[in-house]
């Protein structure tokens, strides 16, 4: 993805406030080099903000002229209106080892056993992994299949096919789980309350 940023020439609390009063967005890239000041135009960021890809991907910045390879590396936002108050660039080149968050896409939910057979839910106890690797292999997101889940069963972090180079950082929790098999609430009920079976009658002596 390719945005246009401006330099910015000014900084400050009062600075910055002009800028926002003016439909800009304030903001810095650094990395491989002097840092930048920037600006930005806040309603083209604010829809790029919306899309997937801007916040894990590779984006391409226009600025002075030059296009510059960067990252996404922070965002702030007001608190309660819909503004961005300023965001960070990291400038990267192909061989930059990163450390990035990026999104999961689940598939084949819809058609594993867990639902299909035995009409459980598959719940998504991440949507999101942090990953190293050389930003020249950066993912936009990471695929994971569900299609083989079964009631009862997990799915964890060693179970992912990872692409070349990409190692998930697990910050020293051994082997989080990704996705789990729920069992609905009324099927989890329905079997507590069904009453025992009754005891089979003894036998006794026939009468004669």
């Amino acid at each position: 993805m390719k945005f246009v940023a401006f330099e910015r020439q000014l900084q400050g609390t009062g600075a910055s406030r002009r800028l926002r009063r003016a439909d800009k967005v304030p903001g810095i890239v650094y990395g491989a080099g002097e840092p930048k000041l920037i600006e930005l135009d806040h309603n083209a960021l604010f829809h790029a903000l919306k899309k997937e890809a801007f916040h894990s991907s590779i984006l391409e910045m226009e600025l002075s002229g030059n296009v510059e390879k960067v990252l996404l590396r922070d965002v702030q936002m007001h608190a309660w209106k819909q503004q961005v108050l300023h965001v960070d660039f990291q400038r990267i080149d192909p061989k930059t080892k990163i450390v990035k968050k990026v999104p999961l896409h689940f598939i084949n939910e819809e058609n594993s056993p867990a639902v299909k057979t035995d009409k459980c839910l598959i719940s998504h106890v991440a949507t999101e992994l942090e990953i190293q690797c050389l930003a020249s292999q950066l993912p936009e997101f990471l695929e994971v299949d569900l299609g083989n889940m079964a009631k009862g069963q997990s799915l964890h972090v060693n179970d992912l096919k990872l692409p070349k180079g990409v190692k998930v950082v697990t910050h020293g929790r051994p082997n989080p789980a990704i996705a789990s098999v729920v069992v609905p609430v009324e099927e989890t009920v329905a079997e507590v309350a069904a009453p025992a079976p009754a005891p089979a009658p003894a036998k006794g002596k026939g009468k004669k």
